[in-house]
């Protein structure tokens, strides 16, 4: 079993930047993928940012260019760098892993607040 432990979320003014962080129990290197996800009152779950393990990235078209997902295979740790945040960009923000063989583990949750 692996556990992931979401960090750095909090309340910020429109415009400013957030990074948030997922640090996992064991080695990152066993996991396919990483992927960070958000859910905001009333609203299903969206994905925000992905990354392979051998470092490809995609984003939805709602944060390309100020969102930033990064993997330290030394730390255990993904990250999610958020920039120019938005009052849309309000919810709670979870990471998502999943192994080579699809065992899928999910983070706790950490909530961000944007403030117009």
């Amino acid at each position: 079993q692996v556990q992931l432990v979401e960090s750095g979320g909090g309340l910020v003014q429109a415009g400013e930047s957030l990074r948030l962080s997922c640090a996992a129990s064991r080695s990152i290197a066993r996991f396919n993928s990483m992927e960070w996800h958000r859910q905001a009152p009333g609203k299903q779950r969206e994905l925000v940012a992905s990354i392979t393990s051998d470092g490809r990235t995609d984003y939805p078209v709602s944060v390309k260019g100020r969102f930033t997902i990064s993997r330290d295979n030394a730390k255990n740790t993904a990250y999610l760098q958020m920039n120019n945040l938005k009052p849309e960009d309000t919810a709670v923000y979870y990471c998502r892993f999943t192994t080579y063989s699809t065992v899928v583990f999910w983070g706790q949750g950490t909530q961000v607040t944007v403030s117009s």
